[in-house]
């Protein structure tokens, strides 16, 4: 399979593949996941299974077109939405699980039920953005902005593990993982968390998450520059060509998000990852192409 580089190339290749995954959407009563959920039914790649707001989506002219790959399943609240999807992902009957206009401390709060969610026990519920950035050759996936406010070492592993296999889902056969710090050394006193990096590195090196390549402490430039690299005189396997970045905490994470965006004219798909189908949980400010664009890498990782 071809690496995809681009959100273009992947919306490209899942229409090639010519198969649609379905999904099951959690109170879609806002127009932005509407018209996302709209525009992956017509590209091809899902059909939706919208629970909830059954009245409401009915009446909206531009879903008529495609009623043939929608199916409601009506439910009273949001809460009860949220259970129901879930219980249809648990029971193998949707492949992926989108939240629509309900908080997300609820649809979690369906997902972690320990009798009827969907996070098997031992997997670590952690939130993966992917980046198509218009200065950067290639998707740059990372983890994680939303979720885990610190994670721990055993909680950093599974995102490793995560990052590792959503890329291989993505045509990168050895993925470049960078363990992110602010500069290219470890420091047991401020920062503890980069002591544990060489554990993970040698983890990777004994193949614990498949082929790939991890490398740290690196900072963003020195993970996704060449140059950064050679300017500092570091020898890392990475070569300034990170598939993927493992913030240290949520504030890095976030940080990095907001500014991608802001000022680098990024695009971004986001997903939980842990559960056992992927999540698209967009924040109340990404818009309808970002929760598009989310749609489609849940498609191509589930």
């Amino acid at each position: 399979m071809k690496n995809i580089t681009t959100f273009s190339e992947l919306v490209n290749h899942l229409a090639e593949q010519g198969m649609r995954k379905n999904v099951a959407v959690v109170w879609a009563a806002d127009e932005s996941t509407q018209h996302a959920v709209a525009q992956a039914i017509t590209d091809g790649f899902i059909t939706a299974t919208f629970v909830g707001c059954e009245k409401q989506l009915r009446e909206q002219a531009f879903l008529l077109p495609l009623l043939d790959h929608i199916t409601f399943v009506d439910a009273p609240t949001p809460d009860d939405a949220a259970a129901i999807a879930v219980g249809l992902v648990r029971e193998k009957k949707a492949d992926i699980l989108m939240k629509g206009l309900i908080n997300t401390d609820n649809l979690l709060r369906a997902i972690l039920n320990k009798e009827t969610g969907i996070l098997p026990r031992g997997n670590v519920l952690t939130h993966i953005t992917a980046a198509d950035i218009p200065t950067y050759d290639r998707l740059l996936l990372f983890t994680d902005p939303a979720v885990i406010p610190f994670p721990t070492h055993e909680q950093r592993i599974k995102q490793v593990e995560y990052l590792a296999t959503m890329c291989r889902k993505m045509g990168i056969d050895e993925p470049r993982i960078a363990l992110n710090h602010c500069s290219e050394k470890a420091n047991e006193k401020h920062f503890p968390y980069t002591v544990g990096y060489q554990q993970i590195i040698g983890m990777a090196h004994e193949g614990a998450f498949g082929r790939c390549i991890v490398d740290g402490p690196l900072d963003v430039k020195t993970s996704c520059c060449a140059a950064s690299l050679r300017t500092k005189g570091i020898d890392s396997p990475i070569e300034g060509q990170a598939n993927a970045i493992v913030f240290p905490n949520i504030e890095a994470g976030n940080a990095f998000y907001k500014t991608i965006t802001l000022f680098a004219g990024a695009q971004t798909a986001g997903l939980l990852q842990g559960p056992t189908a992927p999540v698209v949980v967009s924040s109340r400010s990404d818009s309808t192409q970002s929760k598009y664009y989310s749609l489609a890498v849940a498609a191509m990782c589930s």
